[in-house]
């Protein structure tokens, strides 16, 4: 239940749906008015945000373009170029992990019915002939997708641009003690009126539904990527919702969970997903080679973390 009355830390939260997902947001100021004001536009950005770039709605501005492949191109304004430049950089920042072209594979394997059959592996092949960053076409101010069936999908870092600029309208209004949960991508600023820290738990991905740790969170990031929430079994085989853009299968490596910190939720989001699909040794070099960035990978096999997620750590609520 929403709570726009402060509790007795001052914290006043709002707890809603939005780009498919459970999200509230907290704050605390002493402004009871500046609290407000700040939550309102807050939740204006968002669902406005929600309305221009939501693949599941067929007037956005991603639809327009999707409708459009392999006719036509689309004009685009500078906030939609910026995103396609966003995501041009996020693809090479991972080594082609992070794919925004990847909606054919997802319209295949279908999500939102429930599995109880494997796509066709000639499907999986098509639908990734249909991938690849490198196949959009762009020009100043459009847009092209050029093979009929292409389709763009913001989802791999939609949430995690948004969080971030959640937190920037927080500080324009001159809040201190915030705390922004997108579907378990978050960014916690100040504390929680008892703690200099919002504390966040550690979902272990082996019991979904129990955490196995915590963290301190104050002016950072956290991101977590798992398959226990989305997932199907035939014939004794996990498939999670991740999928590995190179081979257009559910990754099948092990990992279970990753949880990670970073200075934006835009860095802990794409670096969670790409630790995901690389698994746990990969994965856990690659973590060690990007900066201000810590991470807890969870597999079958046990955790392990970088040297500095230990020190985030505190005892699990």
């Amino acid at each position: 239940m929403s709570t726009i009355e402060p509790d007795a830390r001052g914290i006043r939260r709002v707890d809603f749906r939005a780009l498919g997902t459970a999200c509230s947001i907290q704050c605390r100021h002493p402004d009871g008015h500046t609290s407000l004001q700040f939550l309102a536009d807050a939740l204006g950005w968002l669902e406005r945000f929600e309305a221009r770039y939501s693949r599941y709605r067929a007037d956005s501005v991603v639809s327009q373009i999707n409708a459009a492949a392999g006719r036509e191109w689309v004009r685009v304004d500078a906030e939609t170029e910026h995103l396609l430049d966003l995501a041009t950089d996020l693809h090479r920042l991972t080594d082609g992990i992070l794919d925004p072209t990847l909606l054919p594979l997802l319209r295949v394997w279908d999500w939102n019915n429930l599995h109880t059959q494997l796509p066709d592996a000639a499907a999986i092949r098509s639908a990734l002939a249909l991938t690849g960053l490198a196949k959009v076409q762009r020009q100043p101010g459009w847009v092209f997708l050029p093979l009929a069936g292409m389709g763009l999908d913001f989802g791999g870092f939609g949430k995690e641009f948004a969080v971030d600029h959640l937190a920037h309208i927080a500080r324009q209004h001159g809040i201190q003690d915030a705390f922004i949960d997108l579907g378990r991508d978050l960014f916690g600023m100040g504390g929680n009126g008892q703690h200099p820290f919002w504390h966040v738990g550690i979902e272990d991905g082996r019991n979904p539904g129990t955490c196995w740790g915590g963290l301190a969170v104050s002016n950072f990031a956290v991101a977590a990527s798992g398959d226990a929430a989305r997932r199907f079994e035939i014939n004794g085989v996990r498939y999670g919702h991740i999928l590995d853009p190179r081979s257009g299968w559910p990754v099948a490596n092990g990992m279970r969970a990753v949880t990670v910190l970073a200075p934006t939720c835009l860095q802990a989001g794409i670096y969670s997903t790409t630790l995901f699909v690389l698994g746990p040794k990969d994965g856990l070099r690659f973590a060690a080679c990007a900066r201000d960035l810590e991470a807890c990978l969870q597999s079958e096999h046990g955790i392990e973390t970088t040297r500095g997620f230990v020190r985030r750590q505190v005892q699990a609520a």
